[in-house]
């Protein structure tokens, strides 16, 4: 296998567009616009971390929806403990604004960079996340997804910011 392709990108199952379907059915008639975070963390080492769902394929940045009444930073900072039981170093800076049209019409997904990130304790498998940890960025899983590599590249200065997740 050659290192320095990334695989192919993975498929989500057909239930799983389902079920994304029906959650955005709802969350369109729930509220106007969808909108989430997603955190790019880095330790003071530069390495990365990501999480694996147990619900969608491949290695992702963490992240999530914003509720109701929760800011976006609240939010941030939620997702980080809930999936990494990360702690961030410097304040969180946001880098871009993104249109997600792979999730549906009307969702936008809000990217921060987290510098000296660290971890309260290892992050245990559950219902919801069942792998997570920090990777050096020349030896990410070969399951990252197209997305997060997207957001990367951008990062380092290698890509143009894109306008869609």
């Amino acid at each position: 296998m050659d290192q320095d392709k990334p695989a192919a990108p993975p498929t989500r199952s057909r239930l799983t567009r389902l079920a994304t379907r029906v959650l955005h059915g709802y969350f369109a008639l729930s509220r106007g616009m969808t909108m989430g975070v997603r955190a790019a963390c880095f330790d003071e080492a530069g390495r990365l971390f990501l999480v694996r769902h147990s619900y969608v394929p491949g290695w992702h940045l963490p992240g999530g929806g914003i509720e109701r009444g929760e800011t976006a930073l609240e939010a941030l900072a939620k997702e980080m403990r809930e999936e990494g039981n990360l702690i961030p170093g410097a304040p969180p800076r946001l880098v871009h604004v993104y249109f997600n049209r792979q999730t549906s019409r009307r969702d936008h997904v809000l990217l921060y960079r987290c510098e000296g990130v660290t971890q309260s304790a290892p992050r245990l498998k559950d219902r919801e996340i069942v792998e997570a940890g920090f990777f050096a960025l020349d030896a990410l899983p070969a399951d990252t997804t197209a997305a997060t590599r997207r957001r990367l590249e951008e990062l380092a200065g290698r890509a143009p910011f894109s306008d869609v997740w």
